[in-house]
């Protein structure tokens, strides 16, 4: 399957699915909550702003190459949206979790791609992590490739090529490190975790209490 996407295409399908695998109880996206996670500062490279309108156009455009589709529920009142890529190539979850991360972030090493993917799939060791990439790469159209090492890296690189061939990586521009901000998320996240164990309980009680009724 031959295809070429804009860079707010991938940055939208790449947003959709770590949203499903990471919260899939928040999963379809709305609009909204898609084009928030595509502006999100962390696991982001490099970080976007983009608008509603902008995002509705990359959805429109992977629809139109069935990487995505609009999906219809009785207990919403707004479109939600959902990827098509493992039903497009095909993919098993090591495949999809690398793909993912390379789609989010850009260029990455096998050693920052098995940190990285660790809440989607849990690599074993670094010998999976490239036995992943090389099975993409031997795709036919290939969809990852190996970049040259720069002097003085000890890893090369992989770059995933759903937007077109990649001829080298560049590093970005250094930006300070912004701590207060990873801590925000990982607060955020372990307080999600906490409401979804509350609830689980909660549901767990009344069905408790509907049976002393049965």
């Amino acid at each position: 399957m031959n295809v070429l996407l804009s860079d707010n295409e991938v940055r939208a399908l790449g947003a959709l699915v770590e949203k499903e695998i990471t919260t899939p109880d928040y999963y379809p996206l709305s609009l909204n909550a898609l084009t928030n996670a595509c502006n999100q500062k962390s696991n982001r490279d490099p970080v976007m702003s983009l608008s509603e309108g902008e995002v509705t156009e990359a959805l429109e455009g992977l629809r139109d190459k069935r990487l995505a589709r609009e999906v219809s529920s009785f207990d919403s009142r707004v479109p939600k949206y959902a990827h098509q890529l493992a039903d497009a190539f095909n993919f098993d979850r090591r495949e999809t979790a690398v793909l993912c991360v390379l789609l989010l972030r850009g260029p990455q090493t096998p050693g920052e791609l098995r940190g990285r993917t660790e809440r989607m799939y849990a690599f074993d060791d670094l010998p999976a992590v490239e036995a992943a990439l090389h099975h993409l790469a031997e795709r036919q159209p290939p969809l990852v490739r190996q970049l040259p090492r720069r002097p003085g890296t000890k890893e090369s690189r992989w770059a995933h090529l759903l937007a077109g061939e990649v001829e080298a990586w560049e590093p970005p521009p250094s930006v300070p490190d912004t701590p207060a901000e990873d801590e925000r998320v990982r607060r955020l996240e372990a307080e999600v975790e906490e409401l979804r164990k509350e609830v689980a309980g909660l549901k767990q009680q009344l069905n408790e209490f509907r049976k002393q009724f049965e």
